[in-house]
């Protein structure tokens, strides 16, 4: 299927591992132009030799929970090629224990900041480098953490992840009106080399096997490339008529996965 995105503009954050590299390398396939964004400039440099196929790549280091790194990340990625088409919002992660004792304010205020106030402000600055191409998206990538409690980890991830579900349909209708589509993808727990499961499986292999045969009907986690060709047509005008919308992409992972 053509998805119609060649030549498509995409901005990518958190893009130089995981669910944001996947995405990036899905887009590519399509014909898109990439613009890569990480904190991190060396992994930015690996992602991009894994890019060579692609339209055109563009790297920009920046930490888009820093206000003036963000703004500079989206001026310079809409001037490259007379604005943007695209954008996903994966930046994510969390701070802090597991319990309400074990956390502090700090923690909740990072982990908000980490992934819904950057969120917020990335999609308050792209709105006018979008509104007016032919068929703008945003995908923001959520968690099924956000509405499974005990798959959060901890309630500050839980209550962000939350937090971008509940207000999607809000931030659809205000966007459409510069007719810019957007929506929510929230993976379950997905394997990707040297994150935590995969740290899991290699420390505790039959630990891993039991959750695994519990809380997965499908018999193994996820792939971020799955999630990658989600946000991919979710960004295309081929799901034109979805707008405002949380898309689960998690095998049917049961809560006992989470009680390791």
């Amino acid at each position: 299927m053509d998805l119609g995105l060649t030549g498509a503009v995409a901005l990518i954050t958190g893009a130089s591992r995981g669910i944001g590299l996947a995405t990036a390398k899905a887009l590519a396939a399509e014909g898109c132009h990439l613009i890569l964004a990480s904190r991190t400039e060396a992994d930015l440099a690996t992602a991009g030799e894994s890019l060579a196929h692609a339209a055109s790549v563009t790297r920009l280091v920046a930490d888009v929970t820093v206000p003036e790194q963000a703004e500079a990340l989206v001026s310079q990625a809409a001037a490259l090629h007379g604005g943007l088409d695209i954008l996903v919002n994966n930046v994510g992660g969390s701070q802090g224990g597991r319990t309400l004792a074990d956390s502090t304010d700090a923690d909740w205020l990072r982990t908000l900041e980490l992934n819904l106030i950057q969120t917020v402000r990335m999609m308050r600055l792209a709105m006018p480098h979008m509104a007016g191409r032919p068929h703008p998206a945003i995908v923001n990538i959520s968690s099924i953490s956000g509405w499974i409690p005990q798959l959060a980890g901890s309630g500050q991830y839980g209550a962000a992840k939350a937090a971008l579900i509940f207000d999607a349909d809000a931030w659809a209708r205000e966007l459409w009106t510069k007719g810019i589509r957007l929506n929510t993808v929230s993976p379950g727990s997905i394997l990707v080399p040297g994150n935590g499961w995969d740290r899991y499986r290699q420390s505790n292999p039959e630990g891993y096997a039991a959750y695994v045969t519990h809380g997965f009907p499908m018999g193994r986690l996820g792939h971020a490339e799955e999630v990658a060709d989600v946000v991919t047509f979710m960004v295309s005008p081929r799901s034109h008529w979805i707008n405002g919308r949380n898309i689960p992409v998690d095998g049917l992972e049961q809560p006992v996965a989470a009680q390791r």
